[in-house]
């Protein structure tokens, strides 16, 4: 067995325990994708996790995760790094416009890149500060880069009407609940069990009124 035969096998079977349906090819995809972040990171030093199995764990099964509480056909993904979790859902949703946010002009030009190589027809990267961004998305995505009160503070007139935010958090944000801003209600709070990733995984669920 090659080495991306052993990766994909191990995403097929954590994609299977997630009981998440994707798409033809899309598993082929998140591999390119994958090799392509791990290309770019010894110049770049896109992300921390170096290991391919923690990658596949931590990076694309943390990010599929949350596929069952994506709504709408527009998504923006707030701070997104290297593409995460905003490729790994592009990819598993194609009839879903992503937009993916990040202030920082080498990660945005990878992501350029990697738009382009997987044909991305429904993914767009733009450089900027969450502030800043313009017009409205049904679902936006966030991985934990503030507190909620800061995240909707600088991103909530981004979200529309009847939209959900989904804040991606490591450990129970029970501190964070009463900054939440008015206009804005926590549905819930869900524990995430993600295959090959240890620690705690939370999702809090944000509806806008």
């Amino acid at each position: 067995m090659t080495a991306r035969e052993a990766l994909q096998t191990q995403l097929e079977r954590g994609i299977a325990t997630l009981g998440t349906v994707l798409p033809e090819g899309a598993v082929a995809r998140l591999l390119d994708y994958r090799e392509l972040l791990e290309r770019w990171n010894s110049a770049y030093n896109l992300t921390a996790v170096r290991n391919a199995d923690e990658q596949v764990a931590r990076h694309l099964l943390d990010s599929l995760a949350i596929v069952p509480f994506v709504e709408g056909t527009t998504l923006a993904d707030l701070g997104t790094g290297p593409g995460l979790p905003g490729i790994p859902l592009a990819i598993a949703e194609p009839a879903r416009e992503v937009l993916m946010v990040d202030s920082n002009g080498k990660k945005v030009r990878f992501l350029r890149e990697a738009i382009r190589s997987l044909k991305l027809t429904n993914g767009r990267a733009l450089q900027s500060r969450v502030e800043d961004v313009e017009g409205t998305f049904d679902c936006i995505t966030a991985r934990a880069f503030a507190s909620l009160a800061d995240m909707l503070g600088w991103g909530g007139h981004l979200l529309a009407p009847g939209g959900v935010w989904l804040a991606m958090k490591g450990k129970h944000p029970a501190e964070e609940l009463d900054g939440v801003p008015e206009g804005f209600t926590v549905e819930g709070i869900h524990v995430l069990t993600v295959p090959g990733v240890e620690g705690e995984r939370h999702l809090v669920v944000i509806r806008r009124a």
